[in-house]
């Protein structure tokens, strides 16, 4: 009898080693973005301005197996010192805002969990509009909610190329960059060292992105990176905008 349950153990185990191995081959991870390379654009493209109504609409996708797992709209409410966006997730409702201080310069930013609200406003895509420009800003931030605390923030923008994207929501010619945030300092005090990076493709007649696709991990104490916790690893699309 004691072998008959090894036996039926062994061919369960198998069983599902040959499950595993059949969803891993069906799922795959999502393509990088392609675009076609196009020259540095003469005259150098100026940033759509804001205007109350303008509105953007994503498709935000797993990166891991490529699953939908929310779609957001951005509108913009309120223009003047400041510039602000409503947010709402399909999934989950109202989101917070996000508030540009002057345009162009993000001052609270919900793009990562939890909301940040910045001591100094910094660059939502490069100051210059051009592919060799590169920038370094450091500043300290609040989490949205809790103003009895402040935590180190440091970024790198690193513009790299012009070109021509196709999603959803049409054709552009956008400038992508890239953002690091390298060691920078978290809310959660179990967390011991932290790193985020994005690309961003943007398109100055849409006024925002048209692609994001970016990641965070972080380590706890007696980790290494090579083992490193996942923060979410998710691509935006956009799927409409006006």
């Amino acid at each position: 009898m004691a072998t008959y349950f090894l036996q039926v153990k062994h061919l369960l185990r198998v069983f599902l080693l040959v499950l595993l191995a059949s969803l891993a081959a069906c799922i795959s991870s999502l393509p990088y973005p392609q675009d076609v390379a196009v020259p540095q654009p003469t005259p150098t493209p100026q940033m759509r301005p804001p205007k109350v109504g303008q509105e953007w609409v994503y498709q935000v996708r797993n990166i891991f197996n490529q699953e939908i797992v929310d779609t957001i709209t951005e509108r913009v409410v309120s223009v003047g010192n400041q510039v602000r966006i409503a947010r709402s997730s399909a999934k989950s409702g109202e989101l917070p805002d996000e508030i540009q201080s002057p345009w162009g310069y993000v001052l609270q930013d919900p793009h990562w969990k939890p909301p940040q609200k910045f001591d100094q406003a910094l660059p939502v895509w490069p100051e210059q509009l051009n592919a060799r420009w590169s920038g370094f800003y450091r500043t300290r931030y609040q989490v949205l909610g809790y103003p009895d605390a402040t935590y180190y923030w440091g970024l790198n923008v690193n513009a790299s190329e012009w070109g021509r994207v196709t999603v959803p929501a049409g054709s552009f010619v956008t400038l992508k960059y890239q953002n690091t945030a390298p060691f920078f300092q978290s809310y959660d005090i179990f967390r011991t060292a932290n790193y985020r990076e994005e690309d961003v493709w943007v398109a100055p007649e849409v006024g925002r992105w048209v692609i994001r696709r970016g990641y965070g991990r972080y380590l706890t104490a007696g980790m290494f990176w090579s083992n490193a916790y996942w923060e979410d690893y998710l691509e935006w699309e956009l799927i409409s905008w006006k």
